[in-house]
C-alpha cells in the first residue's frame, strides 16, 4: 500500500486547527452578545459580522485542507477521497455564498448541506477491503491474476490488519453514523432546542478530526504493519 506524505499529515492536522482558531477569535471579535451555545458558526461569517474575515479564511484555509487531505491520501479508496475534497471545496464556497446578517438563505443552507452530506459519507467510501495492500502494494509491480481476491484455501478471509484502522469498516461505519447523527442534533437543535450553535460545533470539529484520524493510522500502518504484511 502506497504510504501518506508528510504534507497531507499537515494538512489534515492544520484543519481542526484552524476551525477551532477560526471560530474562537471571531467570537471574540463578535463581542459578549454571541452565544457560541446557541448561534451557529455562520454568524460569524455572515455579512457585516465583526470577525467575517477571520471565519471565512478558517473556512477557506480548511476546505483547502481537506483538499489537500484528499490528494495524498492515497491508500484510501478514490470515490472516499473524492468525497472528502468535494467537502473542502464546499467549505471554500462559502465564502462565496456566505449567510445574511439577518434570514436565511437558500444558496448557504445548500453549500452547507452538500458540504456535510460529503464529509459525512467520505468515511465509508474511503474503506478499503482486506487484502487489497497485497494486491497494490508495490507500484511498477504487474497487479497478481484476479485469483489472488479468492479467499485463501483454509476458507478464512484476509485478516483486517492488512487495512489501516482508520479505513477499516467498522471504524469507518461508527463515525460516518456518529456525523449523521450529529446533523439530527444540529436540526433538532435548530427548531427545537436552543443549542444549534454548540451541537454544529461538535459535529463540524468530528469532520475536521476524522481525515487526521485516517491519516495517523495510515501513517503508522505503513511505518509498522507494512513491513510484516
Amino acid at each position: 500500500m502506497r504510504s501518506v506524505p508528510w504534507w497531507a499529515l499537515l494538512s489534515s492536522a492544520c484543519a481542526p486547527v484552524l476551525l477551532v482558531g477560526g471560530w474562537t477569535v471571531s467570537a471574540v471579535l463578535q463581542g459578549p452578545g454571541y452565544d457560541p451555545g446557541s448561534a451557529t458558526i455562520s454568524i460569524l461569517a455572515s455579512d457585516g459580522a465583526q470577525g467575517y474575515w477571520v471565519m471565512t479564511s478558517a473556512l477557506v484555509g480548511l476546505g483547502v485542507c481537506d483538499v489537500v487531505t484528499a490528494c495524498g491520501l492515497r491508500p484510501a479508496a478514490r470515490a472516499g477521497r473524492v468525497a472528502l475534497g468535494g467537502g473542502g471545496l464546499s467549505a471554500m464556497l462559502l465564502a462565496f455564498f456566505p449567510a445574511p446578517a439577518s434570514g436565511g438563505s437558500l444558496d448557504h443552507g445548500a453549500v452547507v448541506a452538500v458540504g456535510f452530506a460529503l464529509l459525512a459519507l467520505w468515511p465509508v467510501l474511503a474503506v478499503r477491503r482486506p487484502g487489497h495492500a497485497r494486491r497494490h502494494g508495490r507500484p511498477g509491480l504487474p497487479d497478481p491474476p484476479p485469483a489472488s481476491d479468492l479467499p485463501p484455501a483454509s476458507g478464512r478471509a484476509p485478516a483486517e490488519g492488512s487495512v489501516p484502522w482508520g479505513l477499516r469498516p467498522r471504524p469507518s461505519l461508527m463515525a460516518a453514523g456518529l456525523m449523521w447523527l450529529g446533523g439530527g442534533w444540529f436540526l433538532l437543535a435548530l427548531f427545537v432546542n436552543d443549542t444549534a450553535g454548540a451541537a454544529e460545533r461538535v459535529v463540524t470539529f468530528a469532520q475536521a478530526f476524522w481525515p487526521l484520524v485516517v491519516v495517523v493510522s495510515c501513517v503508522r500502518w505503513t511505518g509498522d504493519d507494512a513491513r510484516t504484511a
